[in-house]
Formats: C-alpha cells, structure tokens, sequence
C-alpha cells in the first residue's frame, strides 16, 4: 500500500502521518511507501517503509499528474485554504480549494488503466447555510454562506460524480470544527473555539471574539485521524452514490466550553480569557450550523468524543504530557 497524503504539514496531516507510521499499516494493508506533500516541505518521520517528502502546489498545472504518476492506492486530499483566508482572499480561496482539487481528481481519472485508488476526501461543515434545522442530517441541502463551503460543496459534488463513474474510491468527510487545535492560531474563523482552550492552559491569555451562547459542532485532531483511516479502510458500497458524510461530533456553547475548562483546569485558567468583540467574526460564525445528525456516519462506525471534558483532556494528553499551567 503507497499513501499519499496532500496537505502533510498541516496539523492534521502531521498526527494521520505520525498514526500511519506507527501503525505501519492502513486496515489489512502493510503500508510500503509514503508520499508527502504540500506547499511546504512537509516533515519526514522515520518509518520502517520509505517515505518521499515534497514542496508543491496542487493548483499548479502538472502538479497533480506528478503525484499520482507512482499510482498510490490511497490518498488523503486535506489542502485546502482555511475559511477566514478563503474569504478574504477569493480568487486564492478558488484556485486551492476548487482548481487544485479538479486537477487531482482529472489526474487520477486519466491514468486509465484500472487505476481505483481510495480517495479521502476533507470537507466541512460549511457547506451548509442558515436557515437551520434544530439538527441537521445528511439530507440537509447545501447553500454555504462563505465562499469556502461553497468550494467544498463543489469538491464533494465532484468527488460523489467521480466515484459514481468509477474514476477512484471516494468518500468525502465534513470534519467538525477541529478543536482543540494544537500550535500557534491560524487564520480560521473558527480558530478562537480552540484558541480559548489552547492559550490559558498554557499559561496566555485568550481572545474571545463573540458571545458564550454561540453553538458549535466539534471534534478533538484524535478524532480527525480516526475519521480519516475509517474512510479509508472501510467498505464503500453501502455508501451508494451518497459518497459525502458528516461526522460525528459534540455540540456545545462558547459557555459549556468555558465551563468544561474551569471543570478540568480551574478558574484561575478559565480567567485568563478576556472578552473583545469582533463584529466580522461574529457576522461569518453567525451563518454557521450548530448541530448535526451524524447517525448516517455512525452507522458506518465513525465515532466521536461525547463531552467536552473529554476534548479538553485529549489536548492536554496528546500535546501537554498530562499537565497545564495552573
């Protein structure tokens, strides 16, 4: 089995790699080569099979062509822009999220020749717009309010059509918001949820950029991963033509955040958030969904934390050794 994983130097690129590499296998598979890839040289683990680390950009012509040229025989697409980028930045948003998409997939549809590999697709919860239902099912139509879920409503149209004629193996994933995110923020919308978590346990004050009544649908990076390797390994015909899941995840308020916090670490953490409204924040989580119906993809074995104490206390076991700053 030859993986190759686009985007690997991203946080979640960089804990499926350190998974794989452990495991040393994908399902039943002994993994025997590993390309990584993204706009950055990504880092290169040692591992018991050989693993090529590359600097490129999928929205580059011919880019596409060249890591499929070795036929792995399963990809993990996780490039993207992130959404607040997305949105500021619109043609970038398009050429990364959409072109550099199509291209991989065209790529892999003309090697011809029998050529099926999985494709994992990573997609978003932002394909879905307000008006919202109490909990929103895979049923839900999408009409995306940012020009980033309407790229990736486009890549999972894409992906389903693909897989229907045969081109590859694909499922698409719509990932909760990531939380709590490891390192330093990055230019998500989205990024205070894990910003307000992530910086008091370590000692830093936090922005909070909106209100504590605001809802949202989240998932620990350990769950990422998982969500990752099970689409890749599991059985796809049942799937049908509906190749595109929403994962699980836990929906809770800034406040039940706050407040799984001060369960876990204290008040003496919890007070090292300081309130600072931020009306263009406000105004692009204000069209996001707030909760979801993931029976779909639990019945095909996802699985997900169910409380926020136990994302709280993932983060401080996976990236803190078990302790914080008091």
């Amino acid at each position: 089995m030859h993986v190759l994983i686009i985007g690997a130097a991203g946080m979640v690129g960089r804990k499926l790699t350190e998974r794989l590499v452990r495991d040393g296998r994908l399902g039943a598979a002994p993994i025997t080569a590993m390309t990584l890839t993204d706009v950055i040289v990504p880092d290169r683990p040692e591992a018991p099979f050989p693993i090529v680390a590359l600097q490129g950009d999928l929205s580059v012509p011919g880019e596409a062509e060249r890591l499929i040229a070795a036929r792995p025989g399963a990809i993990f697409h996780l490039a993207a822009i992130v959404s607040g980028e997305a949105e500021a930045d619109f043609e970038k948003g398009y050429r990364i999220n959409l072109d550099g998409t199509r291209f991989l997939f065209d790529a892999i549809r003309l090697v011809g020749g029998g050529y099926k590999p999985r494709m994992v697709f990573t997609s978003s919860i932002a394909v879905f717009g307000a008006p919202f239902p109490e909990a929103i099912g895979d049923e839900f139509f999408t009409t995306p309010l940012t020009s980033y879920g309407t790229q990736k409503a486009m890549g999972e149209l894409l992906l389903a059509d693909y897989s229907r004629r045969g081109f590859f193996d694909g499922v698409g994933i719509r990932l909760p918001t990531i939380c709590v995110r490891p390192g330093k923020p990055n230019k998500a919308a989205s990024g205070f949820f894990s910003n307000i978590i992530r910086e008091p346990l370590a000692g830093h004050e936090a922005v909070l950029p909106v209100d504590e009544d605001v809802r949202h649908w989240h998932a620990s990076p350990r769950s990422a991963v998982g969500f990752l390797i099970h689409a890749a390994t599991m059985d796809t015909a049942p799937l049908g033509a509906r190749r595109n899941l929403t994962m699980p995840g836990l929906s809770v308020t800034v406040g039940e955040q706050i407040e799984a916090l001060r369960r876990v670490a204290g008040d003496g953490v919890v007070a090292r958030i300081r309130r600072e409204p931020d009306q263009t924040i406000r105004g692009i989580v204000a069209g996001w969904p707030r909760n979801f119906d993931a029976s779909r993809a639990e019945s095909f074995g996802f699985t997900a934390e169910k409380t926020f104490d136990e994302i709280i206390r993932v983060h401080i076991d996976d990236e803190l050794g078990g302790s914080w700053v008091k």
